[in-house]
């Protein structure tokens, strides 16, 4: 199978640019709350933007399966929601201060009210889902929750470890990151009336899309720049986590450069950063990331080979493409 065509980021969302207004305003009426700090943090943290990757999947597999309704606008807002509860969630624990350009609602609210407005999304979520009153929608949405939450701690445990393995790697973005993705694209098909098979085709999209992004993301903390990827580059080093470059370095660099790996990863110490990125440069680390990325692409691609031809699964496609090939 050929790779997709170079990808257009403009051109994804040209046809569900309705939707996503529709998405937008679900999401404003679903935000309020009596609650002042709820709805200051959570404005703040939904009006940063962003890609919208989830709720875009959401909207393009619906109507790439000949949907007609307008349920998927509030699937896609609940998709979001949960994403963005995990993005809460997540800066607090990794103690990150800038995301998508802007200060963490936790470097500028604090810890504890981060944490609390991240469970008031995640159970706004689940009120809008039993508005929408489907068992399959509940449980699809229930597991991806309890999965991306397993894979939260399954990454805690492999903080400041050198000695992760590429597949312990492979399993913590397959649940926290993957999940979601796959999650969003089943729902698309699901509230279309797709068939069991077109079912689980989207799903695998989702997750080899979801997995092809986290790579990229993995990536570029060592490769990007801080503005164009929205958050300090070298955070994950000083987190002490051990993703894909470190991990091959860790297999395949020279002694020099693993022992200092190693140290970095245990104290969570960035101050080698430019000598650890010299070193991921030479041992071919980026590139071998890259690969697995584009492969992930491609079986993303694969899996809705059979769809029909639409503007909707020209987007689809271009999305998959985008996931490797961008610099944010």
């Amino acid at each position: 199978m050929s790779a997709p065509a170079r990808p257009n980021p403009t051109a994804i969302n040209i046809p569900i640019e309705a939707d996503m207004q529709a998405v937008n305003g679900v999401i404003r009426s679903q935000l309020h709350s009596d609650v002042t700090l709820v709805n200051q943090i959570a404005e703040y943290i939904i009006g940063a933007g962003g890609k919208r990757i989830r709720p875009v999947l959401v909207l393009l597999m619906a109507k790439a399966h000949g949907y007609r309704g307008d349920f998927h606008h509030r699937l896609a807002a609940i998709v979001e929601f949960i994403h963005t509860a995990t993005l809460l969630h997540d800066d607090v624990v990794d103690e990150s201060s800038l995301r998508r350009g802007r200060q963490t609602a936790n470097a500028l609210f604090g810890n504890a009210a981060s944490v609390l407005v991240g469970d008031f999304l995640y159970s706004r979520a689940f009120q809008m889902m039993v508005d929408i009153d489907s068992m399959r929608v509940m449980r699809i949405l229930a597991d991806a929750t309890n999965v991306i939450a397993e894979g939260e701690v399954l990454q805690l445990l492999n903080m400041n470890d050198p000695d992760v393995s590429e597949e312990r790697y492979v399993q913590v973005i397959r649940s926290k990151t993957a999940k979601l993705f796959e999650a969003a694209a089943e729902l698309g098909a699901v509230i279309a009336g797709a068939d069991e098979t077109q079912i689980q085709a989207a799903a695998r999209y989702g997750a080899s899309l979801g997995t092809a992004f986290q790579l990229i993301d993995d990536a570029l903390d060592y490769t990007g720049d801080a503005a164009a990827i929205g958050k300090n580059v070298g955070d994950d080093l000083r987190e002490g986590k051990p993703t894909l470059p470190l991990i091959w370095l860790m297999q395949h660099g020279i002694e020099h450069e693993r022992n200092l790996v190693r140290s970095c990863i245990e104290n969570g110490d960035e101050q080698h950063f430019d000598e650890i990125l010299a070193a991921i440069t030479r041992s071919g680390a980026i590139e071998y990331t890259r690969q697995k990325a584009e492969q992930a692409s491609l079986d993303a691609s694969s899996a809705i080979s059979s769809l029909p031809h639409s503007e909707f699964k020209d987007s689809l496609l271009q999305l998959s493409a985008f996931a490797v090939d961008r610099n944010h």
